[in-house]
């Protein structure tokens, strides 16, 4: 049996800001990163949605913590939206989410993502972190109410950010597709979303804004996708070393991905259906999934991303002493519950020396 549900409306396309004016807000509290501060877009989300009296909280400069989305919970209690808009990437987008949870009430959430990565615009979860380590958290009462997914916010990210955000996509859909919680319809929206992005990043990384539109579409499915599924060990350890090194995450998941589809042999029949959707398929599956991690590897080379911790900056001898807390953790976290083989200790340290550098 399967079931699936997408309660959060998507409106996608050029200009689709406009679309602010479904809600009828009279009180928007709009959650940004600091860079929008000094520009016409949050002038314009006013415009567009019509609201008589609006508050900003620009706080929101890296992956949020706790203490943040405290502060940002206490603006929501003092200044009592009706609406709250979440203008940004992953992180401002979680905030957002928590700052309403925390504030106890159903404010409706409408998320517009100007990074094409987390997929947060459309997932029941929040990640946050405290005392060096991230966590999430999962409720259905995260999800926003509406995503509005505009192209004209897109044309002038920066090439890091896309080629973190859009190696995330890529670990999203692959790992959606074969988790254990995959069925029918959502690894048909993670199979559509890994070969957009593995077929689009590296002409959006080399400038070309006319690809943009359909790789923040394919975010979105991605996270559809997970949200249905679950994800995998990539995020997992993915989320460890996030908040004990702060690498970002999408630099992450290009050093990761490739050794956990080595290890996670038991999934090797789905990994090489999704490399053959992608045209990268053998009649043998072994062959299959040493194609696709070839072009796993080939992306992260094409997006200028670190293919070790080393080169992320973090010492493999650091890594060495934190081992076995970071293995540890990494099967605590839930991601690990929907990977599509129960991983043990002695695989997560196996990748985790694979991706070290050493030697």
């Amino acid at each position: 049996m399967e079931t699936f549900s997408c309660t959060t409306k998507i409106i996608s396309g050029h200009g689709a800001i406009r679309e602010l004016k479904q809600l009828k807000s009279k009180r928007l509290l709009v959650v940004a990163a600091p860079f929008f501060k000094d520009t016409d877009v949050p002038r314009r989300l006013q415009a567009a949605a019509g609201a008589d009296s609006v508050a900003y909280f620009y706080e929101v400069k890296g992956e949020p913590s706790v203490e943040l989305a405290a502060e940002g919970t206490a603006l929501v209690q003092k200044f009592e939206p009706d609406t709250v808009v979440a203008l940004g990437g992953g992180s401002v987008m979680d905030c957002a989410k928590a700052m309403i949870y925390f504030a106890g009430k159903p404010i409706p959430l409408v998320a517009i993502p100007t990074t094409s990565g987390s997929g947060s615009e459309v997932t029941d979860f929040s990640v946050l972190s405290h005392n060096g380590s991230k966590h999430p958290l999962v409720d259905k009462a995260l999800l926003p109410a509406m995503a509005i997914l505009d192209g004209d916010l897109l044309h002038t990210l920066p090439k890091s950010i896309i080629a973190d955000a859009g190696y995330d996509v890529v670990a999203h859909a692959l790992e959606s597709y074969v988790a254990a919680g995959a069925g029918a319809m959502s690894k048909a929206l993670a199979r559509d979303a890994f070969v957009t992005a593995l077929q689009k990043l590296p002409a959006s990384y080399r400038g070309d804004t006319n690809v943009r539109q359909e790789i923040h579409l394919a975010a979105t499915m991605a996270g559809v996708a997970f949200s249905q599924s679950g994800l995998g060990l990539c995020h997992a350890i993915s989320h460890v070393l996030g908040g004990r090194f702060h690498i970002a995450h999408g630099k992450l998941n290009a050093i990761l991905l490739p050794a956990v589809v080595e290890h996670n042999t038991a999934a090797y029949g789905a990994y090489a259906e999704l490399a053959r959707s992608a045209g990268l398929g053998a009649a043998a599956d072994t062959i299959a999934v040493r194609n696709l991690r070839n072009a796993l590897m080939r992306l992260r080379k094409e997006l200028q991303q670190p293919q070790t911790l080393a080169q992320a900056g973090v010492s493999p001898r650091e890594v060495a002493q934190q081992s076995a807390a970071i293995v540890k953790a990494a099967l605590e976290d839930p991601c690990c519950k929907t990977n599509p083989v129960p991983p043990t200790e002695a695989m997560v340290q196996q990748i985790l020396s694979q991706v070290t550098g050493l030697g």
